[in-house]
């Protein structure tokens, strides 16, 4: 079988098939292969639930793909609500005729993030729906984790606290940009899709106040969230929040703000200013935060920008359709 044809999603023996030979081949475990209607899961009285869908536009970019998206995605969610994450569920919607060969390559993707994030696919359903319904794959996951600490209480966020940013900003939506080929010029940006669990391994136990992955809506999304949410403002120093120059070139090209672009491996963290140094140094040692930067404190309340030249502005929230499609 070359394409995906109505057949794999009927239930019967070419669904079969479908599931053994191609799903349970790459993320099959002891759990997902008995392929009940429930898996029954072992999980600690506090837990963690998350779920997120991904329609990334073109499917493969440099840096990444939409498989490799829903697995870092849905454990990222884990992560900064301060879960240890451990099982995941996924949903396929595959338009009639999809290339057996790009699934492949997608569930490849998906098989080895999960065994770098130490986690089990352990449910999941596929649809295949007609040719034209859908423009290309869609995947869902959900995701299920220990909570162990608690990265989500705003209340925790006092005045005077450090602003971390895990890595340098923009640089996924950026790549997706590029990769749709509709700017009329050629170049590469490797977006920063990844699995942060290697920086909050390092840091448990460490007085972390408040974290959020920056995606949709980028840092700017993020800060104006818990602004709202929390009644407190940010000063945020540009010459300190860490991007990557030919991104920040492009930026300033398309005339979009580098702070409001998506990222898909990157985490805003909130520490005591005390411990910022102690925070960032841990981060700093991990493969994805090698570019982390302290680079802002909770001030007054608005969310605003010292600017490289001394001058300041408001970080506004993101309105409008900027980078559809990228995750």
């Amino acid at each position: 079988m070359n394409k995906i044809t109505m057949s794999v999603g009927s239930g019967g023996a070419s669904t079969r098939s479908f599931v053994s030979d191609i799903i349970f081949s790459r993320l099959g475990n002891e759990i997902l292969n008995k392929a009940s209607d429930s898996a029954i899961l072992d999980v600690s009285s506090k837990t963690a639930f998350t779920t997120d869908s991904y329609v990334v536009r073109p499917e493969f970019f440099p840096g990444g793909d939409i498989g490799k998206i829903s697995i870092c995605g849905t454990v990222n969610d884990l992560l900064v609500s301060g879960a240890v994450p451990k099982y995941l569920s996924f949903g396929l919607i595959v338009p009639e005729g999809y290339l057996v060969s790009d699934l492949e390559r997608i569930l490849d993707s998906m098989a080895a993030e999960c065994r770098k994030a130490g986690v089990k696919v352990v449910c999941g359903d596929t649809k295949v729906v007609e040719k034209g319904a859908v423009d290309g794959l869609i995947i869902n996951t959900s995701g299920i984790g220990d909570a162990v600490y608690n990265y989500t209480d705003v209340s925790n966020i006092k005045e005077g606290d450090a602003v971390i940013i895990t890595s340098d900003i923009a640089r996924h939506g950026m790549s997706v940009m590029l990769a749709r080929g509709e700017l009329g010029f050629e170049g590469e940006i490797l977006s920063d899709c990844a699995c942060l669990l290697d920086i909050f391994e390092s840091i448990a136990g460490m007085n972390v106040k408040f974290a959020r992955d920056a995606t949709r809506g980028g840092v700017a999304a993020v800060l104006n969230e818990i602004a709202s949410d929390c009644g407190l403002g940010f000063l945020m120093k540009e010459s300190d929040i860490p991007i990557h120059e030919n991104v920040g070139y492009l930026c300033d090209m398309l005339g979009f703000d580098p702070l409001a672009v998506a990222n898909e491996g990157l985490a805003v963290i909130i520490v005591e200013q005390g411990e910022a140094e102690a925070v960032l140094e841990k981060i700093k040692n991990c493969e994805s935060g090698k570019r982390a930067s302290v680079c802002g404190i909770v001030e007054g309340k608005n969310v605003v920008l010292e600017t490289a030249i001394g001058g300041k502005r408001h970080i506004e929230m993101p309105s409008g359709e900027l980078l559809p499609r990228i995750c």
